[in-house]
């Protein structure tokens, strides 16, 4: 059930928003010499680690580590780094990750390969074992603000309360807390 929500709710949006990604791409391209697209490698269900697609938002000689941990953020991001975060319009290229199974549109947030004490707290409580998500429990409570100790329990939260309802009730969240761009750091 969940997979054929990912598949179609996945379509609709690539449809919906295919204006936007557009204009997004077009106006990436006028303002920076970068590339548009910024290729993560993250670790999916069981460990296995794939690369998933961001609108680029830092300049490509920004070190590859999670954002909270970089001193003076702004000298890395791209004319519309700041803008394309705060509206989480960066992350509209992971549409295709949740077509193709990598990701689905609630799990919790894909590590990035060399948060370690993610991953391995991940991993002592089973969580690795779900498919990572656009948003999570633990993006609709904190995002950004969240110790990774407190994001782990969220998403154990998750895997011991998944359900239909659940995931609709972190969707609707979701979309809340982008509109009033809660939780967001950067």
């Amino acid at each position: 059930m969940k997979r054929f929500f990912d598949l179609v709710i996945g379509f609709f949006m690539i449809m919906v928003f295919m204006i936007p990604i557009g204009l997004i791409c077009f106006a990436i391209k006028l303002t920076s010499n970068d590339s548009i697209f910024y290729w993560s490698d993250r670790v999916g269900k069981n460990g296995m680690i794939f690369r998933m697609p961001k609108f680029r938002t830092m300049k490509s000689s920004t070190p590859v580590m999670a954002t909270h941990l970089l001193f003076d953020l702004g000298q890395y991001l791209t004319p519309l780094g700041s803008f394309l975060r705060k509206t989480s319009l960066d992350e509209l290229p992971q549409l295709v990750s949740v077509l193709v199974g990598k990701m689905s549109f609630v799990g919790p947030r894909p590590a990035l390969f060399n948060q370690d004490d993610l991953i391995g707290l991940r991993i002592q409580h089973g969580i690795d074992k779900l498919v990572p998500g656009l948003t999570g429990w633990a993006q609709v409570n904190g995002r950004d603000e969240l110790s990774i100790p407190d994001k782990v329990q969220y998403d154990l939260e998750y895997l011991h309360n998944q359900s239909f309802l659940f995931d609709m009730r972190i969707l609707i969240l979701t979309l809340f807390k982008v509109i009033l761009r809660s939780g967001v750091s950067h």
